[in-house]
Order: C-alpha cells, then sequence, then structure tokens
C-alpha cells in the first residue's frame, strides 16, 4: 500500500492551444495538510479539477492512493476515497441543515439507490448524522433550511457535507472566501478539527488560513510549481515572494 495520497506525474491540461497546467509533479503523504497558493490565473482551481476529474488530463496521470484515477468520472474518483468542496457553495437550500448532512452520509453508509428505505426509521445514520452536525457547532440549526444559514455557517455545513461520506481525501477550495475574520478563525478551528487523520488539499488565497494550517505549501504560478516546502521556507523563498507573497512574507 502506498504512503502517498495523491500523486501527479507530469501533468498537463490545455484548453485548445493555450496550456494551463504545464507540467506538475507533486506527490502528497496520507496525513498531511497542504495547501496550494498562486496569484489569480495560476491554474490552481483547474488542478484540482483534474484531481477530482471533472477535467481529463491532456497528458501525465493522477494516482488515488496508489491507484491511476486518470480518466475517470467524479462520481468515481469520490467513491475511492477522494471529496472535494467548491469555491462557490454547494448546498441543497431548501432541505433542512440536517438532511444536507445525512444525504452526504447515505453512499458511505450502504443506502446506494436505494429507494425503499424509511430514513426517518435509520437509527444510526440519524445518531451519525447529530453527532457530525454537532461537530459542526450547527446543532441548534438543524432543522432549518440550509439557504436560510449565515454564508459562514453555510461554508461549514459544505464542508461537513465533503467530510460526511468518510473520505480519506478532502479537497477544499477556497473555504474561507467572503469571511470575515473572526468567521474565518471559526472555520479554520473546524477544518482542522474535522479533517484530523485525514489527508488535505486545499487552494486557499488568505496567507493567514495557509500558514496556520498547512504542513506543506506548493507555489503555482502559470501552472508550474515553483516551490513546494514547509511554510517557513516558503516564506523565505525569494522566487516564491517575487511571484506572489510579496515583501508582506518577509
Amino acid at each position: 500500500m502506498s504512503d502517498v495520497a495523491i500523486s501527479l506525474k507530469s501533468v498537463r491540461k490545455s484548453f485548445g492551444a493555450t496550456e494551463i497546467i504545464r507540467g506538475v509533479d507533486l506527490d502528497i503523504p496520507k496525513g498531511q495538510r497542504h495547501a496550494i497558493i498562486g496569484p489569480n490565473g495560476a491554474g490552481k482551481t483547474t488542478l484540482f479539477n483534474l484531481i477530482s476529474g471533472r477535467f481529463p488530463v491532456t497528458s501525465g496521470t493522477i494516482a488515488l492512493n496508489g491507484t491511476p484515477i486518470s480518466g475517470l468520472a467524479p462520481h468515481e474518483i469520490n467513491r475511492r476515497g477522494l471529496s472535494r468542496s467548491f469555491q462557490i457553495t454547494s448546498i441543497f437550500p431548501r432541505m433542512t441543515v440536517f438532511e444536507n448532512i445525512r444525504c452526504g452520509l447515505l453512499w458511505a453508509r450502504g443506502y446506494r439507490y436505494s429507494f425503499w428505505h424509511l430514513l426517518g426509521r435509520q437509527k444510526s445514520l440519524n445518531e451519525q448524522s447529530e453527532r457530525l452536525l454537532e461537530r459542526l457547532n450547527l446543532g441548534a440549526r438543524r432543522n432549518l433550511p440550509a439557504g436560510l444559514l449565515s454564508y459562514a455557517e453555510q461554508r461549514a455545513l459544505e464542508v461537513g457535507i465533503t467530510i460526511a461520506g468518510g473520505a480519506d481525501v478532502v479537497l477544499l477550495d477556497e473555504p474561507t472566501a467572503g469571511m470575515s475574520h473572526s468567521e474565518t478563525d471559526y472555520a479554520v478551528s473546524l477544518i482542522r478539527s474535522v479533517t484530523e487523520g485525514k489527508t488535505l488539499l486545499m487552494v486557499e488565497h488568505d496567507m493567514s488560513v495557509i500558514f496556520g494550517l498547512a504542513d506543506v505549501i506548493t507555489v503555482l504560478v502559470y501552472g508550474e510549481v515553483i516551490a513546494s516546502d514547509v511554510p517557513s521556507r516558503i516564506r523565505a523563498n525569494k522566487a516564491v515572494q517575487e511571484a506572489y507573497l510579496g515583501t508582506e512574507a518577509a
């Protein structure tokens, strides 16, 4: 069994004549919290879409826990243990907070496409949903339509849905975007808690979040990795400062 959760080898992605990802090589060990940073247009979200199967690679290979996943559909990759969130909050706004979380648990609990189960009678499933809601600090909001939650609470709910299925590898795309300072602090604490023991790969622009959460930071510029190291060395890296972080990092 491989000790590497995500492995990218010579990954390239082009849209027509425009090459967005230009030969990325990256190994992310199991259990690591790994961040990808870079200026706008660097290809960060495109890379996420390649890993999660939303886009096919133009060339190169991507493996999950030692097994190639290039060419698989997103739902097939999800069933192999990878789950992701998106820049734009993706929840079921008319369903209650509790129902959103329960939906996230269904596949992992073996319900698949069964339509004959009465979910209200599934005691273990409902109890697990309640426990996850408490971890998300959303227990008091369980019966509220998810669309009525505050923005930060909706993002917390999406994180909960992302990890509900039990995936060992979690991808979070700008999880604190649009949050206030206090909301960001809450989100960082939540992410640290619910991803304990999992492999976390995230894209995030807030450097306080990145340096507060990540074990390793990879810097992507114009589709190429220019550095990948622990936060202290990334902060001191001259090439990274020039390309992205600027003088504040010093």
